[in-house]
């Protein structure tokens, strides 16, 4: 476990607010840190996916072993589907033989072990993704189908023969949308996940479970869900019972459906799941015949528990982290990717019969002073309408600095994407950069944001671009009054849907002093009409639906009221980004700068929507750093590579 070294020093060099210099570098954020996503447990072994910055960014797949971690997806070979565009679901790992899909040709893959990889389907417009191995051998999985370039892309459950020739027969079709085919211990019963336009998945949902035949499937019934009542992750249970978490009381619980049946299991004021944006989200799983181990998060912080499924005996257990990403259960053991304030992200192990713990990984190993990292703080502010938001606080510290006398720091405040997601407690050493040079830093979960229940999650219905950017703005003027920020220099930044909400705060407020969006959204309508189909008619709920509400699109798209932006801004884009298109950003940019106002756009070959090169995410913070230097001027503790700023005085 990486340990912060806590230092105090009082002999600290005084220093304006945003000078400050920092151990925290870019080339440390960039490659400093490995991203892990969540594990694969098959018998007693264990894999996760790690991403390689360093490789373009590629997914690979690491095997635990006893002589320590080997990675065993070769190179030229990335574990990722564009299923949904986001991805998720793209591999499973069954009686050591791996399945995976390939990036580049979206092509399914079999990795039997000490081999490389051998095509399972062919080359083809056919995507996959969310699979498991039947007892037949076959192959049950989500497909995208891309065979009509003109119309819409078709989702199916299918199953593939895996012999390189066969794209899938379709067992279940109809519905828009298909998540979570999850099979019975036995092998005769399927459950799945459907939905259909404009719904997303945390807006409403239909848990469906059929007989599975030799032909196909019969008796198919909806036993949950419905256009207001979002469930989230279906798990057959080790008594037969169907498991799965809805939030039809206003909180994602757990339920379980036996005999035609549903039964809460644990009412609770607290969200036991999370908004599907990936395949393969757990929130809970079966460690035996009767326990149940589960993650909640309540008041912003996750918490970890066991659930004795006969007696209905809930336990909170004494758990060292904040925030808990992603848990996966086998037999007596659990393996959980995990955040903490002042600890870098981790995967650790849990055995439950011997009750101990065990890390498998960190995503730094790397130690960094705790005399340069900032604490941060759950917030609730007050905002409009009489309602409280919430957001996480990070106050500048560096222990080598303080600042003169009298000066407030400049506060960032970030929009997060989605923008039906949430920020979380964590060691971000991307946060931590600014922090530690002189920043405070105010990370919103604006109204919309999950984590706080279905009402709070629907404040946004109607009103993204309103009370997303509301909560922002207000959220900054509490730390204003709260003397933790300067007034005058205030930025507001944010990436796809936060990068939305930077150019409506830009746009619609005078307020902040400059912003910087990332892949951001400046024409809503484009969205709306451009966009891939899993968001296709995501603005339905968050806008109104479209053209109906066409001159609604066009009152809070951003890039129609470029004259009401007075503070600079930069624009950071992928050139190669599918669901916001590059022309948004140019736009923008061409835009402002017409406006004659101070504004950067820097565009990145090869990267989508989300930077995953290190050399990428390396030249963004920098870029970012130096533009607020110029605009607020303070001067840098360490030279930056200058970037054109177009009518820069």
């Amino acid at each position: 476990m990486v340990k912060a070294i806590y230092h105090c020093d009082m002999n600290r060099q005084i220093a304006p607010y945003g000078s400050w210099k920092s151990p925290i570098t870019s080339e440390f954020v960039a490659a400093g840190t490995t991203p892990l996503g969540g594990a694969y447990l098959d018998g007693d072994a264990v894999y996760w996916l790690e991403g390689r910055p360093q490789e373009n960014g590629r997914s690979v797949i690491v095997k635990q072993t006893d002589n320590g971690q080997e990675v065993v997806t070769p190179p030229g070979f990335n574990v990722r589907t564009r299923v949904h565009e986001y991805g998720g679901g793209a591999a499973t790992i069954h009686n050591g033989v791996i399945y995976f899909v390939n990036f580049a040709d979206q092509r399914l893959y079999r990795q039997q072990p000490g081999q490389a990889p051998q095509p399972v389907t062919p080359v083809s417009a056919y995507l996959y993704a969310d699979g498991m191995v039947l007892p037949d051998g076959r192959f049950l999985c989500i497909r995208e189908d891309h065979t009509n370039p003109g119309a819409e892309a078709m989702n199916t459950i299918v199953v593939l023969n895996l012999d390189g020739v066969d794209v899938g027969q379709a067992l279940v079709s109809g519905h828009n949308f298909y998540a979570s085919p999850r099979l019975c211990a036995d092998g005769k019963r399927l459950a799945w996940l459907a939905w259909n336009h404009p719904n997303m998945p945390w807006d409403g949902t239909e848990l469906w479970v059929a007989d599975l035949t030799d032909d196909g499937i019969a008796n198919a019934q909806i036993v949950a869900g419905g256009q207001e009542e979002s469930v989230f992750q279906p798990e057959w249970g080790p008594d037969g019972a169907l498991y799965f978490v809805s939030d039809r009381t206003g909180w994602w619980n757990l339920y379980r459906w036996q005999e035609g049946t549903v039964t809460p299991l644990h009412p609770k004021a607290a969200e036991f799941g999370r908004p599907q944006w990936v395949f393969g989200m757990t929130t809970y799983g079966f460690a035996n015949a009767q326990t149940m181990v589960c993650t909640y998060t309540q008041n912003g912080r996750w918490r970890l528990a066991t659930l004795d499924i006969n007696t209905g005996e809930f336990t909170q257990l004494n758990f060292p982290y904040d925030t808990i990403n992603a848990i996966t259960v086998g037999q007596d053991k659990v393996v959980l990717n995990v955040d903490a304030a002042t600890q870098p992200q981790v995967l650790v192990k849990w055995n439950l019969r011997a009750q101990t713990w065990t890390l498998l990984r960190e995503a730094s190993a790397i130690a960094v002073d705790a005399g340069y990292l900032s604490v941060p703080q759950a917030l609730e502010f007050p905002t409009e309408n009489g309602l409280t938001a919430h957001a996480i606080y990070y106050p500048p510290h560096n222990k080598d600095f303080a600042a003169p006398i009298g000066e407030r720091p400049p506060l960032l405040v970030i929009s997060h994407g989605g923008p039906t997601s949430a920020t979380t407690i964590r060691l971000s050493y991307g946060l931590q950069y600014w922090t530690s040079r002189g920043f405070g830093v105010l990370d919103v979960n604006y109204g919309g944001s999950t984590g706080y229940g279905r009402a709070y999650r629907q404040r946004l219905n109607d009103n993204w671009g309103l009370v997303d950017v509301q909560d922002c703005i207000n959220g900054a003027k509490f730390l204003v009054t709260q003397g933790k920020a300067d007034e005058k220099r205030l930025a507001i930044r944010g990436g796809s849907a936060g990068g939305y909400t930077t150019l409506c705060a830009l746009a619609f407020y005078d307020f902040f002093s400059a912003g910087a969006s990332y892949y951001g959204v400046s024409d809503a309508e484009a969205l709306a009409v451009e966009t891939h189909k899993f968001e296709s008619r995501y603005l339905d709920n968050l806008i109104g639906p479209y053209p109906e509400k066409r001159d609604v699109y066009l009152a809070r798209s951003p890039i129609h009221f470029t004259d009401q932006i007075n503070c600079p801004l930069i624009l950071f884009q992928g050139l190669e980004d599918q669901v916001v298109p590059p022309s948004q950003s140019e736009m923008m940019y061409a835009a402002v700068k017409a406006k004659g106002i101070p504004v950067a756009y820097v565009p990145y070959e090869g990267e989508q929507h989300g930077f995953r090169r290190a050399e990428n995410i390396k030249h963004s913070l920098d870029t970012e750093l130096y533009f607020y230097s110029k605009i607020f001027g303070f001067a840098l503790a360490e030279a930056v590579e200058p970037i054109p700023i177009a009518n820069l005085p």
